[in-house]
């Protein structure tokens, strides 16, 4: 299969005054190949840009064998099941952000929206319904209803077609708990860039919802998500980059892509005092029970148990 990036879809970065927009340089390769669980290849960042399938390439070389592609509205979520199906390094997550979700209400647009989204989760290469979830920090009282209503109906969607559940929780750790247990959580949840403390860590292990941990974690004024990861139950663990946002220290600022996800990686294994080849593996297991496997041919549904290992 040759890949091929699907037409539209790609994006602008906003590049924030005073950023270095030159790209870091490649890590040193893992011993054990891992996967980015969350990244929006769609944007076009730095003086030196990578085409989405260069970007892939880049981050095999260096032990990332597989990434999720996440979508945030209609267009993006289709571009993803595109390149999932092309690509098969790419599994693809379909979503509409939560920031979405007040303004398409007041164009009454997110019914029909939804109703798009749920047709593209049924793909086979569709294994999680992300990012969704709830966004205190960018809208305000009166866009909450609109935000809870889609984040429910999402939940819904990933049940239906027994996928896995991908959160944004920003400023509202509260309330998306209430959400996931008023509504009931999918088999497989995850906490996209975990940004919660050692409290919500708990509770993630109380439940079995996963922990995804991003280039925040190495952030020297993080010591609270490194706290959360010392307490979350291992088999719960995975990594990733939301590039192109976050890029881990000492590249904090710069344009991110999944090719630096080692960085994240080797913090993560400090943080808990393990051998980096133990933390790989522990993150490859996790990330495959979660999503399947990135192999186009095999049975694609993962073991929602956290406790029986990565699927063969």
């Amino acid at each position: 299969m040759t890949a091929q990036v699907p037409e539209g879809g790609l994006r602008k970065r906003k590049s924030t005054e005073g950023r270095d927009l030159t790209r870091p340089a490649s890590p040193e390769p893992l011993p054990i190949p891992v996967y980015d669980n969350h990244t929006h290849l769609e944007f076009e960042d730095g003086f030196d840009q990578l085409d989405p399938v260069d970007s892939i390439d880049r981050a095999e070389a260096v032990g990332v064998l597989g990434v999720v592609q996440v979508g945030t509205d209609l267009e993006t979520s289709k571009w993803g099941a595109q390149l999932a199906a092309s690509d098969p390094r790419v599994l693809a997550a379909v979503a509409l952000h939560p920031n979405e979700a007040p303004r398409l209400f007041a164009e009454s647009l997110l019914s029909a929206h939804l109703s798009e989204i749920s047709r593209l989760a049924a793909q086979p290469r569709v294994r999680a319904v992300g990012e969704t979830g709830l966004d205190f920090f960018r809208t305000g009282e009166d866009g909450r209803e609109a935000q809870i209503e889609s984040f429910e109906t999402h939940i819904e969607i990933a049940k239906a077609n027994g996928i896995a559940l991908q959160i944004h929780d920003r400023d509202a750790h509260d309330e998306v708990v209430a959400t996931l247990l008023r509504v009931g959580a999918p088999a497989r949840t995850v906490f996209h860039c975990f940004s919660g403390d050692a409290r919500l860590a708990r509770i993630c292990n109380d439940h079995g919802w996963y922990m995804s941990f991003a280039g925040t974690m190495t952030f020297k004024n993080a010591p609270a998500l490194r706290e959360a990861l010392a307490v979350a139950k291992p088999e719960l663990v995975l990594a990733e980059t939301d590039a192109p946002f976050l890029t881990p220290e000492p590249f904090r600022g710069r344009p991110n892509a999944p090719y630096l996800l080692p960085h994240t990686v080797r913090r993560m294994a400090e943080t808990l005092e393990l051998e980096l080849d133990e933390m790989c593996a522990r993150i490859a297991a996790n990330t495959e029970r979660v999503y399947g496997s990135w192999d186009p041919d095999p049975d694609p549904d993962p073991d929602p148990d956290p406790k029986a290992g990565a699927r063969a």
